[in-house]
């Protein structure tokens, strides 16, 4: 396959949910190897660049069993499926037991049918790397203790839920969970020391095996590892602060051998420059996302003039595993107007299965089903408008643009509440106005740099499929003139 395109639109899968769901579908056990060419030729013609299968990784029988007895993900679990029962928990895919896929999945050779079908469709393969922590089973706490954060007996019976005992040769050894400084640890975690050069080995040779089977890994909590956060976090029980960052050990040498590999890095704490700066190729805008729910108009504006080397970096989501469902969390027509803000920014779009169809139950990763939902065919007719509009090349090649918008008469505040940008290529231009409020927002979006001078043009929206005719002279001195109800966007060509 030639290399990444810019701004590419990734779909994450859960990979175990999905395969049962097909199962069930099918009436016959469907794993990796054996998923039904008709469902790959679905995904394939909604225009993505790439499919995350999440979770592909052995699940760790000890991590199972710990998550089957949380206390607190039990009330999680019983909330997403009502008729839960204990036999639903799989185990979480962030308590990896091993980087071998899992058996029950279809394991290593099914992983590289799957692989190639997707290729051969034009869609990459991304999966998951955990750098900050394993299952408790993890061969290492046997093998290579010295990989891991210890503690003491003392610290055990103290915090019985931030250290455990190991396990065959590192019976007499104590282990931390793994935690980020600001949460509780995670219970079904031990926490790796990205400290310890042994382990910076490991994971290199661990991600050079992964890199063999994918083009790019999404990084999970890619910020704990940075040195200031890892001494924050565990201070000198981690040992002296290396020389050297954690990923500038990693990345290179896994691009040295795999040039085209993808970092997509899950990043928060408005750390995102700082890992771009480590080496990765995107990190989530979760600060977009964070504005998107609770912020004005002008705070999002604010964060989209943000340096464009910094923008064409950043990874714009609405929803993922870890959020609650864009229609839950931001409402029906706002998360249609979102929508519309992420696939059209410069950047890399993270979409999320059940997104398209307007699904509204968040599922905890340690479950291996989820609840039957309706699907919204609007919202699904919606998506398919937008993703045919932005796999134009204009998108991807093209040249981005924040605009500035007035007010469309003396004392209409309205116009705040306009975001305006355009893509520019050749002779291809590309207009987005999207109301991000609950009124109705008038105002004129300055648009004299786009040459439109001396011409009629004919502005088609793709989102309404109406179009109008305007004066290039009147535009360019006075502006276009914008007027959109609640949550409604334009998406215009130029003609």
């Amino acid at each position: 396959m030639t290399s990444w395109r810019s701004n590419p639109l990734i779909y994450e899968i859960n990979t175990w949910i999905w395969l049962q769901e097909l199962s069930d579908k099918y009436s016959q056990p469907i794993t990796l190897g054996t998923v039904p060419d008709a469902e790959l030729d679905a995904l394939a013609q909604w225009g993505l660049d790439a499919l995350w299968l999440m979770g592909v990784w052995e699940r760790s029988p000890a991590g199972r069993h710990i998550a089957q007895e949380h206390p607190g993900l039990q009330v999680e679990y019983r909330h997403a499926l009502p008729d839960f029962t204990p036999e639903d928990v799989v185990g979480s895919p962030y308590s990896v037991r091993r980087y071998e896929v899992d058996a029950h999945l279809g394991g290593r050779k099914e992983l590289a049918i799957i692989r190639r079908k997707l290729a051969q469709r034009g869609l990459r393969l991304i999966l998951d790397f955990v750098p900050n922590h394993v299952a408790p089973d993890h061969p290492w706490i046997e093998s290579h203790p010295e990989c891991f954060i210890q503690g003491t007996r003392e610290e055990m019976d103290d915090q019985p839920d931030s250290f455990l005992m190991g396990s065959g040769p590192s019976h007499h050894l104590v282990f931390a969970n793994g935690r980020d400084p600001y949460f509780p640890p995670w219970t079904d975690t031990v926490q790796l020391n990205a400290f310890s050069p042994v382990l910076r080995a490991k994971a290199v040779d661990t991600l050079l095996d992964i890199a063999s089977q994918c083009d790019g890994v999404r990084c999970d909590m890619a910020m704990l590892v940075t040195n200031r956060v890892f001494w924050h976090t565990w201070g000198e029980r981690a040992g002296d602060v290396p020389k050297t960052e954690y990923w500038h050990v990693v990345i290179p040498t896994i691009k040295a051998e795999h040039p085209d590999f993808m970092f997509m890095g899950e990043v928060y704490w408005d750390m995102e420059w700082e890992l771009q700066q480590q080496g990765f190729d995107y990190t989530y805008d979760k600060r977009l996302y964070d504005r998107l729910k609770n912020d004005t108009v002008r705070g999002i504006i604010g964060h989209l003039q943000a340096s464009l080397d910094y923008q064409s970096h950043l990874v714009r989501l609405i929803e993922n595993h870890d959020e609650g469902r864009a229609v839950t969390e931001l409402g029906r027509e706002r998360s249609l107007a979102g929508a519309v803000l992420i696939t059209t920014l410069p950047g890399a779009t993270l979409l999320h299965e059940g997104q398209f169809v307007g699904h509204r139950v968040k599922i905890p990763v340690q479950l291996g089903r989820r609840p039957p939902e309706p699907d919204d065919d609007e919202i699904e007719q919606f998506y398919r408008c937008i993703l045919a509009e932005v796999n134009h090349p204009i998108y991807h090649d093209g040249i981005w643009r924040l605009h500035e918008v007035a007010p469309a008469w003396d004392l209409n505040a309205t116009y705040r509440n306009l975001i305006a940008y355009t893509w520019r290529s050749d002779s291809e231009r590309r207009l987005i106005v999207i109301n991000f409020s609950s009124g109705s927002a008038q105002g004129r979006v300055a648009l004299s740099d786009l040459a439109l001078e001396g011409q009629n043009w004919q502005l088609y929206d793709v989102l309404n499929n109406s179009g109008y005719e305007r004066d290039g002279d009147d535009i360019a001195e006075h502006g276009l003139y914008i007027d959109l109800k609640p949550w409604q966007a334009h998406l215009f060509i130029f003609r």
